[in-house]
């Protein structure tokens, strides 16, 4: 496999090192660069001989990106992460969150959470809902970043690598909800536990609080999705009447709470009922942490 079969046409992963080479430079003030060799060292690992592991992630891609998630994470929505003592320090772990937000960035939050926070850091792969890959330039960059289609044969085998990934059960869902359901988790699906279960994998519950406020969906538009070929396409305040730069998020400060590690036990063939009693709890796990949290962060001025 040469280079160039690992982009997605002619000129595009270099378009790409160069945007961020520009992009990077403007943040690269802003911070601790020892971070970005600590962080490159965690991905460097089961790599080809062009620097990319198998899924397309390539630890000097990630050097670049570095300075522009750390700006976002610790000045523009200055993250704060609970709980990061819980976050196993080596071997295959699930992390099982609440999606929220109507744009993916809870999962890069997230993400930069365990890298940064966590000591040693640790790489999360993100599993991303299936439509991603059809959009050009961001199926690039996800990949680049470590983010993969979250089909059960890609996460499986990163498990078995003993790595962490990222998994969102509310799926598209999450990220639909309006204003009034914010902060309340919809249907989970049950192919995560039955992973965990087949592959002996503890789990990691997390609740995000900040994403629902900060970009708020006054009403999810059916018709415009099924239109434009989306899987939702939000009413805010601000789209699509001021066009892309609508979705951009409000700075809202958000808080991101790990919980101790659950692990479960049983066959993971048993009938959905027994599964989804299992599920069931580390549902109620994550609501429970996101109800603690919003009570703490208080009504109003603990979002700013």
């Amino acid at each position: 496999m040469t280079e160039q079969d690992l982009t997605d046409g002619p000129g595009h992963s270099k378009d790409l090192d160069l945007w961020l080479d520009e992009v990077g430079g403007w943040f690269r003030d802003w911070g601790d660069t020892d971070w970005e060799e600590r962080i490159v060292r965690a991905a460097a690992h089961n790599l080809n001989e062009f620097g990319y592991d198998p899924f397309g992630m390539r630890p000097g891609f990630i050097r670049k990106l570095i300075p522009l998630i750390r700006f976002l994470y610790r000045v523009y929505f200055r993250v704060q992460a609970h709980g990061t003592h819980f976050i196993p320090p080596k071997g295959r772990v699930m992390f099982v969150g609440n999606h929220g937000g109507q744009i993916p960035i809870d999962g890069m939050l997230v993400a930069a959470a365990v890298a940064l926070e966590a000591d040693p850091p640790r790489i999360l792969r993100s599993m991303v809902e299936r439509w991603v890959p059809t959009l050009p330039f961001v199926s690039l960059f996800m990949s680049r970043c470590g983010q993969v289609l979250g089909d059960p044969a890609n996460s499986r085998h990163l498990l078995e690598q003993e790595e962490a990934i990222l998994v969102y059960p509310e799926g598209v869902k999450g990220i639909s909800k309006t204003w009034h359901d914010r902060y309340r988790l919809q249907e989970f699906g049950n192919g995560f536990m039955r992973l965990a279960l087949e592959t002996k994998t503890p789990i990691v519950p997390v609740a995000t609080v900040g994403l629902e406020d900060a970009v708020p969906a006054l009403h999810n538009s059916r018709f415009l999705a099924k239109l434009f070929g989306a899987p939702s396409f939000p009413i805010t305040p601000t789209f699509p009447w001021l066009l892309p730069f609508g979705l951009l998020p409000y700075p809202v400060k958000i808080h991101v709470d790990f919980g101790e590690p659950l692990v479960f036990r049983g066959h993971p063939d048993e009938e959905d009922e027994v599964i989804d009693g299992k599920v069931d709890e580390v549902k109620a796990v994550i609501q429970g942490m996101l109800d603690e949290r919003l009570a703490r962060r208080g009504k109003l001025f603990g979002r700013w």
